[in-house]
């Protein structure tokens, strides 16, 4: 607006001087006035480039801004996801974390109450393994004072027997053991009691006649001394002899009252001897009946 108001100012300037109306020191004027216009004008158009740069810097400096502006609304909406996905994660894990103590309040409980229990039985354990402990330590006593009791009482009924090597006594770990030789119960060669055995026998039997909670073995043994001749028909080997003789004892123990139930017989025939059967000594020793008394789980 203002160049084209200049530009009729200078047209009318040329005009008047071309027609000679206008007197000198108008025309002066008007063209002190046309260089002020446009020297105006010259700092107007620069100050326009000016703005003009600095409308395009800050266009510039907006686009920039709306591009920093976009990204953090996109960081921002990204971060307003996770705060939401956090705070889901968190009220969950919180959930959980309070259902779990719920749960470990409870398993505490029983675990408390589990140990009370394990406490109690073991307290009560202990107290039945001492009654028990004491029982079988009484009953221990017991066994060893009647098993010493009959092992003195044999040992004084049968006092002149064993002097004379008829009869052993021995005791060891609450197993009792009389034995006898044979030749005081049986003639060579037979299974029959002789009378003076039933008679030794019979002051055996006063004694265990007592002895209730023990099991009473009988064993047959024998030296190595084959059978032979019309006698082998009868007992082919020391087995059958063993075996004869043991059973006959058995049933003379019944016969004067001792409990069958705790009876029974073995034989060994040679097999089991005390003494060496390369001497006439050690083959009489061998020659032997056993009565033993055992506990009764060791029958």
């Amino acid at each position: 607006m203002l160049q084209r108001s200049l530009l009729f100012l200078a047209i009318g300037v040329s005009l008047l001087l071309c027609s000679g109306c206008v007197a000198k020191s108008d025309y002066l004027q008007k063209q002190a006035e046309a260089d002020a216009l446009t020297r105006n004008l010259a700092a107007i158009s620069a100050e326009n480039a000016g703005l003009r740069d600095r409308i395009e810097r800050l266009n510039a400096e907006r686009e920039k801004l709306t591009v920093e502006r976009d990204d953090l609304n996109t960081r921002l909406g990204a971060l307003a996801e996770e705060l939401a996905r956090t705070t889901t994660e968190t009220q969950r894990t919180i959930f959980d974390l309070k259902r779990r103590n719920v749960e470990l309040e409870g398993d505490k409980q029983m675990l408390e109450e589990s140990i009370a229990l394990v406490k109690k039985n073991k307290e009560e354990a202990v107290q039945n393994v001492s009654k028990t402990y004491e029982g079988l330590l009484e009953a221990v006593k017991q066994e060893k004072f009647l098993v010493s009791k009959t092992y003195e009482g044999l040992l004084k009924e049968m006092k002149e027997e064993i002097e004379h090597g008829q009869i052993a006594i021995t005791e060891l770990k609450g197993k009792l053991t009389v034995d006898v030789v044979d030749k005081i119960l049986f003639d060579s060669g037979q299974a029959e009691i002789k009378p003076e055995g039933l008679a030794v026998l019979k002051r055996v039997v006063d004694i265990l006649i007592t002895v209730m909670d023990k099991t009473i073995r009988v064993e047959g043994h024998t030296d190595n001394v084959p059978i032979a001749g019309a006698l082998a028909k009868r007992y082919p080997t020391n087995w059958e002899l063993s075996a004869a003789r043991a059973l006959t004892v058995t049933r003379y123990l019944e016969k004067e009252g001792l409990d069958p139930t705790l009876l029974s017989a073995a034989a060994f025939g040679e097999y089991q001897p005390v003494a060496d059967n390369e001497t006439a000594e050690g083959r009489a020793k061998n020659r032997r009946i056993a009565i033993i008394l055992l506990p009764k789980e060791e029958r």
